[in-house]
């Protein structure tokens, strides 16, 4: 039998942050200035991973790393990727580590939709917390960033761990 937490409580909050993060990615087209279409935002989605892996330690992105950290079948992997390559975002190259293997690079139009999605981000988030007080609005956003980076930790160690 599960024990249903009041509102209002340490534990009523701590079950509610599952359905929370749940709400905000349905949420996350707001009416800002330069919105990203429905479309773009999911192709972010593999952007973000390659961009990601070349800014952190240069690594060489394949189709199937996108996909092993999307969580999603190498099929869908593939045609999303394809998608972000026929809409001009990303590149296939030869790999410099092994010239058999192909890698993932963001073009430059791929480089300039990830800038805009993040001034559109942040505008959104500035909506958002605009009655906030600034203190608020800045741990928020420095919790985030640490409970990002601990899943982040917590991932590549599950990638390491042996099978």
């Amino acid at each position: 039998m599960t024990t249903k937490h009041e509102p209002g409580t340490d534990e009523g909050l701590l079950d509610a942050v599952g359905p929370a993060f749940g709400r905000l990615r349905r949420s996350s087209l707001l009416d800002v200035e330069d919105p990203i279409s429905q479309k773009d935002l999911s192709r972010t989605l593999v952007l973000r991973v390659v961009q990601d892996a070349a800014r952190e330690d240069g690594r060489e992105v394949t189709v199937g790393a996108v996909a092993d950290h999307l969580g999603v079948d190498p099929s869908v992997g593939s045609r999303m990727v394809s998608d972000c390559i026929s809409a001009g975002y990303l590149v296939r190259a030869a790999s410099q580590q092994d010239g058999r293997r192909t890698v993932l690079l963001l073009s430059p139009a791929g480089e300039a939709l990830m800038d805009r999605f993040r001034r559109y981000q942040r505008a959104a988030y500035e909506q958002i917390t605009a009655n906030w007080s600034a203190r608020d609005r800045l741990e928020l956003a420095r919790l985030l960033v640490k409970y990002v980076e601990s899943q982040d930790a917590l991932r590549s160690r599950d990638r390491q761990a042996p099978r």
